[in-house]
């Protein structure tokens, strides 16, 4: 395939799109990709310009992400195949802006379309009899430990202090890494990983001098192992219970709360 035949179409504000003949040969199109995008980005001027592919046309996937086009999401089941169903369209950009070629560029395309988990901080505080702290949250019947969702860019222990101080007002220390736990898709969720360290000892009264962020926290208490089983998922008691029952300097690596 040469490069004419790779067409692009212009819009306004420096947009454009890319379209191809069918059944074109991946390396052919590789290269003619490559070609019309530098012509469309630094010869035309256009500041971005995206290309959709069919989920079943893998070839063409991988040859849009080799000219250094990053997968930016997935319109499911959006085009009509021949046998009366659907699949899947992948949309991809390139901007005039985007590192190509080199460690960088590679890395990054690779970054755009290679799974990415969840990542979970959780912290475990406790009291001096060993009561541990749980939070009824406003989103969901099922009580959680004070954390949350690491944010991208963020250590799992940074994210964890983040989401302490954001939802309980307080800065806390935290101690060792406790158990690392894999996550089975969950309520439409897809698999995680969660991390529990250790927060330390608070007493009963510092509760109420805790500022609950509203929007997520309704209550906080102190709970045994047995009180929490009513308040928690199976999965979550699992986790929780080897995590609390620890000894010093020991961690657990689980999967679904089931130590391997």
């Amino acid at each position: 395939m040469t490069e004419l035949q790779v067409r692009i179409e212009a819009a306004p504000g420096g947009l454009g799109s890319l379209t191809w003949d069918p059944d074109a040969d991946p390396e052919a199109l590789e290269r003619a990709i490559a070609i019309a995008a530098d012509d469309a980005l630094f010869g035309q001027g256009l500041r971005r310009l995206e290309v959709s592919v069919a989920g079943a046309d893998r070839p063409a996937r991988r040859a849009v992400l080799r000219a250094g086009f990053r997968l930016e999401g997935i319109r499911r089941q959006a085009l009509e195949v021949v046998d009366g169903g659907h699949d899947d369209v992948y949309l991809f950009a390139r901007l005039g802006v985007d590192q190509v070629g080199g460690p960088h560029g590679f890395s990054s395309v690779m970054n755009s379309a290679l799974p990415r988990k969840r990542l979970i901080a959780h912290v475990l505080i406790r009291d001096d009899q060993g009561r541990v702290l749980l939070c009824e949250t406003q989103f969901k019947p099922d009580w959680e430990l004070p954390g949350g969702i690491v944010e991208p860019g963020e250590s799992p222990r940074l994210g964890a202090v983040r989401e302490v101080r954001e939802e309980l007002g307080v800065d806390r220390t935290l101690g060792q890494l406790l158990v690392a736990d894999w996550l089975p898709p969950y309520l439409g969720w897809d698999d995680a990983t969660e991390m529990i360290f250790d927060g330390g000892r608070m007493t009963p009264a510092e509760l109420p001098g805790l500022v609950l962020q509203p929007t997520e926290i309704r209550q906080v208490r102190f709970c045994t192992l047995a009180e929490a089983a009513e308040l928690i998922t199976p999965l979550a008691h699992r986790r929780l219970t080897v995590a609390a029952e620890l000894g010093p300097g020991q961690f657990a690596y689980l999967e679904d709360g089931i130590a391997v």
